[in-house]
């Protein structure tokens, strides 16, 4: 078979947050290196960081402290973080601000007295947000891509990575095999450093805040490269996605955190406010919290007509509302509803995922030469990330995995890829061109309606039992069918077969983990094991494709820093 092959120092598979910083960052360390971006669609034009509406948490105001964002992040992860990565975040986030404003050229609002806005989110001890309205992630994936352009990087735009290929040896990562979407044919990119940041994006729920595009390919290639991942129990819900009502693909986008930061209400179907039943903190609960207590009045009978509840904002002034919140109004707006003076429909939305990859701090990971960074990495937020912590997740580990690829190259040579490998992996891949075309949509549907009935907000052994019986069926049936001999060019319907593939698997991986978790902490929630357990004892799980199937261990949380009860001292 003659496949076409490329090489390259450096491949960052991904072009969010974590793929382009590191880009630059690599580009800075030694400009003189070979580095290329292979990204599924188009290079600052997809990618759950251009999504981003919130912010970017970090500690610059007066009052504040890294110590202070630091223990937020320990608390709300529930213990379970890694508090070297979680410490690495909170500091470097620091650097890595002032990086996006004097030398990327990002613009970020402004108090009357010139210094940086921070606005309230979630489960912070501290208004440390900082925004730029709330189209943050535009202005920073924006200004990043400008950037990438100007330096000249190389690019592969509308490839997909579709497996990670270890050496001749097997002892290290020697290159990735990519599908160009718009021939449809293969190309084998030989690399001597891999960057896995391809994102999360938890699709395979019935509401989700990610594009269609968005199938957990990263964490789907690591596990069938043997690598371990760890926390993929924990899937964020964020409280707010639009309720748009059925036939929309508007469902389940979100309506940004600052909303309720800013003292947004959240109302039942009986127009009654209901968070202080649930927390004192009210609707700047965590983001858990009030997920689960949406949840819980909506199977109480008291959702909205569309099954959700309301989100008020109203009181807080209409012509205020539409200035602070103008990408928020105008969301509404196209989906014909009125933010600013009217109630809107929402419902709990699957947006997040805190498990991923194991990485160290200087995000290698067990497999030499692949290195990662951002939602494809497990252990920075622990069982919960707060909201602001994600683009600062992948901006800090990006820039990190830039540096650090860029001096291990130096000492390194092409390796031999596993050719066995490459030609399973093509085998596999065009298996559906040779099947008769089947019902993929309903395959789909019925993942969804899985994932959210039997693995969504809140889970007994019984509906995880029911579900992992269920995605094996639906694996079984999407490897029976096929997408007919059609045309591989821009196949979307190729695309979907393994888009959907990949959820399975990640599927399965989830519900094994929230399975071994017989207590709830966090974006976990055990109906039969409500408790949290011993924080002195916690421990995270660990998933591994073998050749039986999943395995899941239990390893324990290693407190390096502070343990519970403790606090680390926070500067006045």
């Amino acid at each position: 078979m003659n496949i076409t092959t490329l090489e390259t120092d450096i491949l960052i598979l991904g072009s969010g947050g974590a793929g382009l910083f590191a880009a630059l960052h690599a580009h800075q360390t030694n400009p003189n290196l070979h580095i290329t971006i292979a990204v599924k669609g188009l290079l600052g034009k997809c990618g759950c960081t251009r999504m981003v509406q919130g912010g970017y948490n970090v500690a610059l105001a007066e009052g504040d402290s890294v110590e202070r964002h630091f223990m937020d992040t320990i608390e709300g992860g529930k213990w379970l973080s890694d508090q070297e990565l979680a410490w690495t975040l909170v500091n470097k986030s620091v650097e890595r601000i002032r990086e996006l404003e004097n030398e990327l050229g990002c613009f970020f609002d402004r108090n009357p007295d010139g210094t940086v806005h921070q606005k309230a989110f979630a489960g912070q001890t501290f208004d440390r947000t900082v925004h730029k309205g709330d189209l943050t992630g535009i202005e920073i994936i924006s200004r990043l891509a400008e950037q990438v352009w100007a330096r000249g990087i190389h690019r592969l735009e509308e490839h997909r990575a579709v497996e990670l290929i270890h050496s001749a040896d097997g002892k290290s990562l020697a290159g990735v095999l990519m599908l160009d979407m718009t021939t449809g044919q293969f190309t084998l990119v030989r690399a001597k450093a891999v960057l896995l940041a391809t994102g999360g994006g938890p699709t395979m729920y019935k509401y989700h805040t990610p594009s269609g595009d968005k199938s957990c390919d990263g964490l789907a290639m690591a596990l069938r490269a043997g690598l371990t991942l760890r926390d993929m129990e924990m899937v964020q819900f964020h409280p707010t996605g639009l309720l748009a009502g059925p036939g929309t693909r508007m469902t389940g986008t979100v309506l940004e955190e600052g909303l309720r930061g800013a003292g947004g209400y959240l109302l039942n179907g009986n127009k009654e406010r209901f968070m202080g039943n649930y927390d004192p903190r009210n609707e700047r609960a965590t983001r858990d919290i009030v997920s689960r207590s949406i949840n819980s009045e909506i199977r109480a009978g008291r959702s909205t007509p569309n099954g959700g509840v309301y989100i008020q904002m109203s009181h807080l002034g209409p012509d205020n509302v539409r200035k602070l919140f103008k990408g928020m109004v105008e969301r509404c707006a196209d989906s014909g509803f009125d933010l600013a003076g009217d109630l809107v429909e929402v419902v709990p939305t699957a947006h997040y995922m805190m498990g991923g990859l194991i990485f160290k701090a200087d995000c290698s990971t067990e497999l030499p030469g692949l290195f990662a960074a951002g939602e494809d990495t497990g252990g920075v937020h622990g069982a919960n990330r707060l909201g602001g912590n994600g683009v600062a997740n992948s901006t800090v580990f990006g820039g990190i995995a830039g540096e650090e690829m860029a001096n291990w190259v130096v000492s390194q040579s092409l390796q031999e890829c596993n050719m066995e490998e490459v030609l399973a992996s093509i085998k596999a891949h065009e298996a559906p061109l040779e099947r008769p075309a089947g019902d993929i949509e309903s395959i789909r549907d019925a993942l969804a309606e899985c994932m959210w009935d039997d693995v969504g907000i809140s889970r007994t052994r019984e509906s995880l039992l029911r579900a992992r019986v269920k995605l094996d069926q639906l694996d079984q049936q999407l490897h029976q069918i096929g997408v007919g001999d059609i045309q591989r060019e821009y196949s979307i319907t190729w695309q979907d077969w393994m888009n959907l593939s990949n959820l399975i698997l990640v599927s399965k991986s989830v519900a094994d983990a929230a399975l071994a978790r017989e207590n709830s902490r966090g974006a976990h929630y055990r109906e039969d094991f409500p408790q949290p357990g011993s924080l002195e004892e916690s421990y995270f799980t660990a998933v591994h494709l073998g050749i039986e199937g999943l395995e899941i261990k239990n390893r324990p949380v290693q407190f390096t820093m502070v343990k519970p009860g403790e606090t680390i001292l926070v500067e006045a």
